[in-house]
């Protein structure tokens, strides 16, 4: 039995659909991991350690903070800008503070201009890792600890970077469930 000209088309039509369906449902994690090896649109590195080499060139860094609509806390970086050199680890701080009656969490997202410095700039550590909850009233101080990596002076477009800005946004997410359970218990309640 042959298939009519209309049957092969919609055969093809939902063979396309399928592929479709596929790369887009792919799409997602190919461009997290894309920008992750790249660097590309601000994504930066992430390393265990600083590399050996420091180079005698220095590169401003620039720290910046903002929020999510909605989200409750007030967030900062503790000093606007530092001066490291190529290659060595610098310590900056950023501050959480969450002014509500209530416990909220929350993670940072993070990204870093020009572009052509996101593949150069790695963190060893870092707030933005972990999800954070902050008890009502409290102030905290989060450490990142980070390299701009020697190679961004052999690089093309890299080489001509004199300043880097990295930008943190929080985004309020559910509380862990252990915290959400102990925020719904009725005030003067025990837990055993």
């Amino acid at each position: 039995m042959s298939l009519s000209p209309h049957q092969k088309t919609a055969g093809w039509l939902v063979g396309v659909v399928v592929v479709m369906g596929a790369a887009s449902f792919a799409a997602v994690p190919f461009y997290d991991w894309f920008c992750r090896v790249t660097g590309f649109g601000g994504t930066t590195a992430v390393a265990s350690e600083a590399p050996a080499e420091v180079l005698d060139r220095t590169i401003r860094i620039r720290f910046d903070a903002s929020r999510e609509a909605g989200m409750p806390w007030e967030f900062r970086p503790l000093q606007r800008e530092m001066e490291v050199r190529i290659g060595e680890t610098g310590l900056a701080f950023y501050e959480a503070y969450n002014p509500t009656d209530r416990a909220v969490a929350g993670t940072a997202s993070y990204n870093v201009t020009p572009d052509a410095a996101g593949g150069y700039f790695a963190k060893i550590a870092c707030f933005c890792f972990t999800e954070q909850v902050l008890a009502p009233g409290e102030r905290v101080e989060m450490p990142v600890s980070f390299y701009v990596d020697p190679a961004i002076v052999k690089d093309r477009d890299g080489r001509y970077v004199r300043q880097i800005t990295l930008s943190y946004t929080f985004h309020q997410t559910e509380l862990p469930e252990e915290q959400a359970a102990l925020a719904a218990r009725p005030a003067g309640t025990d837990v055993n």
